[in-house]
């Protein structure tokens, strides 16, 4: 069974830091580029970050460009995200995503979603 399970979510105060982990299994982990969404409420599904399949690019959206960094691991099936100065405005469900183009073929697979509150 494919499976992405997040975890690392939770409250920190404003100007705090927390690293979201997500573990793969079920496919094969190293061929597919990884990315980290986000969706507040009421508002569009957002991607935050993207990694290449082999780590060698990287894509951050504006908001938290410079305050956050992805990473991941091919051996241990693991992509990361290291988030530092947060701000309220963060708060969202974070989705872990992967993500392969073999035209004409497109492959998508989601985790559950983990929480993060940005608060005092």
């Amino acid at each position: 069974q494919v499976q992405l399970v997040e975890s690392g979510g939770g409250l920190v105060q404003p100007g705090g830091s927390l690293r979201l982990s997500c573990v793969a299994s079920g496919f094969t982990f190293s061929i597919f580029a990884m990315s980290w969404y986000r969706q507040a409420p009421g508002k569009e599904r957002e991607l935050v970050a993207r990694i290449a399949s082999a780590g060698g690019s990287t894509n951050y959206a504006d908001s938290v460009k410079g305050r956050f960094t992805i990473s991941r691991d091919n051996a241990k099936n693991t992509v990361a995200l290291q988030m530092n100065s947060l701000k309220p405005e963060d708060t969202a469900v974070y989705y872990c995503n992967a993500h392969r183009d073999t035209f004409p073929l497109t492959t998508d697979y989601w985790g559950q979603g983990t929480q993060v509150t940005v608060s005092s």
